[in-house]
């Protein structure tokens, strides 16, 4: 995805400029619900191993299970995000901001429970225990300004990680994540 100007989400919920991987772990948001939280998380698929295809293949159903001992255990899941943002800086889309992706799991935002309901949720190529690429921070702050602009009600109070909604579950994106550096850029 190259955002040398600011792109827009279309009215079925997806960036043009964006490549484009379906996935089928989604379903629709309960109706009348619109997107109102943004989830940061971070993944990498052999853990804190970085590069190939693999976790487009987890999104997409298509991991083949004996490529790496660790696969077995995450043979039964499906889980899906609305984006991934790789080391190098390319965006790729799983499922359509209009629909509702499997990212958060159990989960719970200022005390209403089931995030995945009105959350979009955006992937790192990453772990929690090392930095993300200055790339990534830039692509994940134009790409959140692109969701702003399409779901206002978005601001930088509703943008949180995987730890602050299921903080007895997950740990991502991880104590080297820069909040900081990244809500500057979305000023």
């Amino acid at each position: 995805m190259s955002f040398s100007a600011i792109s827009t989400i279309d009215e079925m919920g997806c960036i043009a400029d964006c490549e484009q991987l379906h996935s089928p772990n989604c379903n629709e948001r309960p109706e009348g619900v619109q997107p109102s939280l943004l989830v940061i998380h971070a993944i990498s698929l052999p853990p804190g191993e970085y590069g190939g295809s693999y976790i487009s293949q987890f999104f997409t159903n298509q991991l083949k299970i004996d490529s790496h001992p660790y696969f077995e255990t995450i043979s039964s899941l499906q889980v899906s995000s609305h984006f991934l943002i790789e080391r190098s800086g390319k965006v790729t889309q799983f499922v359509s901001t209009e629909q509702r992706a499997w990212h958060a799991g159990q989960s719970e935002f200022n005390g209403k429970t089931n995030c995945n309901d009105y959350s979009i949720g955006i992937e790192l190529e990453g772990t929690d225990d090392s930095p993300f690429t200055e790339v990534q921070y830039q692509k994940l702050a134009l790409l959140t300004k692109v969701i702003q602009h399409k779901y206002p009600v978005i601001g930088q109070q509703r943008i949180v990680g995987h730890s602050d909604i299921a903080p007895r579950r997950k740990t991502d994106p991880g104590k080297f994540f820069e909040w900081e550096k990244y809500f500057n850029l979305l000023s």
